[in-house]
């Protein structure tokens, strides 16, 4: 049954992005609604919530996010401190959940199954821009919707083991078998690792953090064995450049994982593209790529992630056939020419398809890409719920400043100091051009998201 309400704007996912997008809107005075289809707010990051980010508090909250939370009484964080997901959850988008502007805005349990428009499919065009969008929750409820903003992410997404982009032979048979990206190694999921065998599968910055957490582990857990298995045939992107990194989280990150491989504690297993999965007699599971096999209790999927876009499908989109972004903004944030800080500033214009008033912002804006940093998801939701607006002037003027190098980070995870890390972002930022008409705003923002994506780019840890 359709809810014969007013029709609002929807905003599909309660994470950081979803609900910059929400305050954005709040602010603005538009009906909205939020829909998050797990229990409560930022369920995926929930999912790895003692993971800590490298960007300090300072970078990781949205402007019109603190404007509502300010005006509310909300106690600000120690600004120069790096949050766990956890943190961030907790003294960050709970209490935003909380304001007045946005405490009865928010569904929970709502799983968005479909977007289309009202009596249209994709192939019918008369009249379709007077529709409303019709969206279509899991337990048969539907709303409408005046325009869809998609912050829904890519965590529920994985990349699969296969080296082809295809599932291997009995991938899928054997899930029991293997964890997803960035589990809790030194707690909730201790007993699943510690004293046994574990293949980590990847080759970046999610898989560098789980094989050192299970480097740590094993000191303490005799019988832990951790072995690393990539595609390719050389890891010093993984490792980054050591002390002479111009990205120095990254730097600190490479350097104790390669320590670890050097002192025999992870074995390195490349040039592995994975064709099968199966159980040996003794029920651990195998890994096949050719004549060579890995066999361990437990393999970690830290492959990366990708957009579902089967739940619009019957909207017009305009995706990039490689990256399924937009077109637009796919030459952008190819990850084979940029890292998270050289993608160049980009809103509404980038993120707009064929379908007028729906857009697709957050990580599930980058497709395949792994450069996406959490600044840029706020700005993409300035830019967008101005636009609904009606506001194009300000839509237009998009303003993001990052540096050059992609650091949007601070070695503080790695023992250092805010100085040593040259504040947040590493070198001095080196301003990026913006098209014609655009301006750039002063101030770096930080990187939060990408800490779980991984692909073969030159990918920072401002990104994780």
């Amino acid at each position: 049954m359709v809810e014969q309400t007013a029709a609002p704007v929807v905003v599909i996912g309660a994470g950081p992005v979803g609900l910059a997008a929400a305050a954005h809107l709040a602010e603005r005075d538009l009906g909205f609604v939020v829909l998050e289809s797990g229990p409560s707010v930022a369920s995926a990051i929930e999912d790895w919530r003692q993971v800590k980010l490298f960007s300090p508090w300072r970078y990781d909250i949205d402007n019109a996010a603190r404007r509502l939370l300010e005006r509310a009484g909300w106690t600000e964080p120690d600004l120069g401190k790096l949050p766990t997901g956890g943190d961030l959850i907790d003294a960050y988008l709970q209490p935003l959940t909380k304001v007045p502007q946005l405490n009865d805005r928010i569904r929970y349990n709502a799983d968005v199954v479909a977007v289309t428009r009202v009596g249209f499919d994709r192939i019918r065009t008369a009249g379709r821009e007077a529709a409303p969008f019709l969206v279509r929750l899991a337990d048969g409820t539907e709303l409408l919707a005046s325009a869809v903003i998609d912050a829904a992410g890519t965590w529920r997404k994985p990349n699969v083991l296969g080296g082809s982009g295809i599932p291997a032979r009995g991938e899928t048979d054997h899930v029991d078998g293997i964890a997803t990206a960035l589990p809790d190694v030194l707690g909730t999921d201790r007993d699943r690792f510690a004293g046994r065998r574990t293949a980590v599968v990847g080759a970046g910055h999610s898989s560098a953090t789980t094989l050192l957490d299970l480097g740590e582990l094993a000191q303490d857990a005799p019988g832990t064995e951790i072995v690393w298995v990539v595609r390719g045939t050389d890891q010093a992107r993984t490792y980054g450049g050591g002390e002479a990194d111009e990205l120095p989280a990254r730097g600190a990150l490479g350097s104790r994982l390669k320590k670890l491989v050097q002192s025999g504690q992870v074995e390195l297993v490349s040039s592995f593209r994975i064709e099968a999965v199966d159980r040996t007699a003794d029920g651990r599971i195998e890994l096949t790529s050719g004549e060579r096999t890995v066999v361990a209790d437990t393999v970690v999927n830290s492959t990366g992630f990708r957009p579902d876009h089967d739940m619009v499908s019957e909207l017009r989109l305009d995706l990039d056939p490689i990256l399924g972004s937009t077109r637009a903004l796919a030459p952008l944030i190819d990850p084979n020419k940029h890292s998270c800080g050289t993608v160049p500033p980009h809103g509404v214009d980038e993120l707009a398809h064929p379908e007028p008033g729906y857009y697709a912002v957050g990580a599930k804006s980058y497709g395949r890409a792994p450069t996406f940093l959490l600044a840029t998801g706020y700005e993409q939701a300035r830019s967008v719920v101005a636009a609904v607006a009606g506001d194009w002037e300000a839509a237009r003027d998009v303003q993001l400043d990052l540096p050059e190098t992609g650091v949007c980070s601070s070695n503080l995870a790695y023992g250092g100091s805010a100085d040593e890390a040259s504040g947040c972002c590493g070198p001095a930022p080196q301003a990026i051009s913006a098209p014609a008409g655009r301006g750039l705003a002063t101030g770096i923002s930080g990187g939060l998201l990408t800490v779980i994506e991984d692909r073969p780019t030159t990918q920072s840890s401002c990104c994780g």
